[in-house]
């Protein structure tokens, strides 16, 4: 039978539509069971922290469960790749460190390429880590360090939470821009790392702000420096980095992707979650707790950030020829 050209227009103009129409209505829908929220590392630190921080607002916000699945193992790269081998649906997220954008410069082994293989969802966090030493060291700024470093060729070690870590990077940035000859002591967490540079078997660690403030007010630790930008708030009266090696910068940030193909109307309704519970005074206050202020924007801004991140300090890994199996 052949249609009256009203009728097909009609139709194929319906048929057109009904793409949109079935992403809007997912997109209304989500998320319609619990999320997870998967972290590659040990309950209690700063990433899930702020994962259960997030989770909670999101939960509150969307109506569903969000459930923070704590996956350690590989420097993150278990949860990593289970959340990219899981359905593009938006029920299954990652929280990311900045040693996710670097993994594959890390590790060609790797079964996936991280920036190809994920979406952009939101970043939650940006924040200093703390250039310190022990109260002991005979050392108060930036420069005293390297003059005491540059006597000491060889002799003045920096520890990390691991090899190809963001804070061994650090250390690496600091080695090249500075000439300095340094030991790097790579150790299994960050608690025995603090613990180790307080007792003076270590001479420099770049830590993250949660876990050495307390020993810097309480005088066990000295923080000579910050490497972010911009003072930081919550230490005010001590210099960053940059203002003695201009060009210097590192941040400990956090955000979240999804698996790669998850619909884009999913993520910019986790995206406006996101952002939103960023807005409310007590995350903002509990992120200052941590040394930390939100990281707020678009997928696209957090794409471009990641990226920009990932080619910075892969630069600074081929430098260093830092390699992990």
């Amino acid at each position: 039978m052949k249609l009256p050209r009203r009728n097909f227009l009609h139709l194929a103009a319906g048929a057109a539509a009904l793409p949109a129409v079935s992403c809007l209505a997912w997109a209304q829908t989500y998320p319609t069971r619990p999320v997870r929220i998967m972290v590659g590392f040990p309950p209690g630190g700063p990433a899930d922290i702020l994962a259960r921080l997030m989770g909670q607002r999101l939960s509150e916000r969307l109506g569903q469960s969000f459930i923070i699945e704590n996956r350690a193992g590989a420097q993150g790269q278990i949860a990593t790749e289970a959340v990219i081998r899981a359905p593009a649906d938006g029920h299954t997220l990652l929280l990311i460190v900045p040693g996710n954008g670097i993994a594959n410069a890390l590790n060609d082994k790797l079964n996936f390429n991280f920036i190809q293989d994920t979406a952009p969802v939101a970043g939650i966090s940006n924040g200093p880590l703390l250039m310190e030493v022990s109260s002991a060291l005979p050392v108060h700024t930036v420069p005293e360090f390297i003059a005491y470093a540059k006597a000491r060729p060889g002799k003045v070690n920096f520890a990390s939470p691991g090899i190809g870590s963001t804070i061994q990077l650090c250390g690496e940035l600091f080695k090249i821009m500075t000439g300095v000859d340094m030991v790097h002591v790579p150790y299994r967490g960050n608690a025995p790392a603090v613990i180790d540079l307080i007792a003076g078997q270590v001479q420099l660690l770049f830590a993250d702000t949660p876990s050495s403030i307390a020993h810097v007010r309480a005088g066990k630790l000295r923080a000579l420096a910050v490497t972010t930008v911009e003072r930081s708030k919550i230490l005010p009266g001590v210099p960053t980095v940059g203002e003695f090696l201009p060009g210097f910068a590192a941040s400990n940030w956090f955000g979240v992707v999804a698996p790669r193909s998850t619909p884009p109307d999913i993520v910019e309704t986790l995206n406006r979650e996101m952002n939103a519970a960023l807005a409310e005074p007590d995350i903002k206050a509990r992120l200052a707790d941590l040394g930390a202020a939100p990281l707020a924007g678009s997928p696209a801004d957090f794409g471009k950030f990641i990226a920009a991140e990932a080619e910075k300090w892969s630069k600074v890994i081929r430098a260093a020829n830092i390699k992990v199996e």
